[in-house]
């Protein structure tokens, strides 16, 4: 995802042998919400597009709080994705 950020796509196989739960399925409850930031408006748009191109799939509008703008994603397994920008002047007032 980034310099910091790496992130491990498994096959559900692989996925239990680090697991003794059961997985769920995404795709009717949701497991997880990850959010991840970005720099700008236009990341976040940029992040959705591959999504999607990827296989992934969309599931509500863009959020615009003015300050803060995000959107949000489903991957082929159905865990939500989310990724935002917030105004740096908005991060630092707390």
């Amino acid at each position: 995802m980034s310099e910091d950020i790496f992130v491990m796509l498994l096959t559900e196989a692989k996925f239990k042998e680090f697991t003794p739960n059961a997985i769920c399925d995404a795709t009717k409850s949701t497991e997880v919400l990850v959010c991840l930031s970005s720099e700008s408006r236009e990341e976040v748009d940029k992040m959705i597009r591959k999504a999607v191109a990827a296989g992934g799939t969309t599931y509500n509008e863009p959020q615009d709080h003015g300050f803060m703008y995000g959107h949000s994603f489903q991957d082929l397994d159905g865990h939500i994705w989310e990724t935002m920008f917030m105004e740096p002047s908005a991060v630092n007032q707390g």
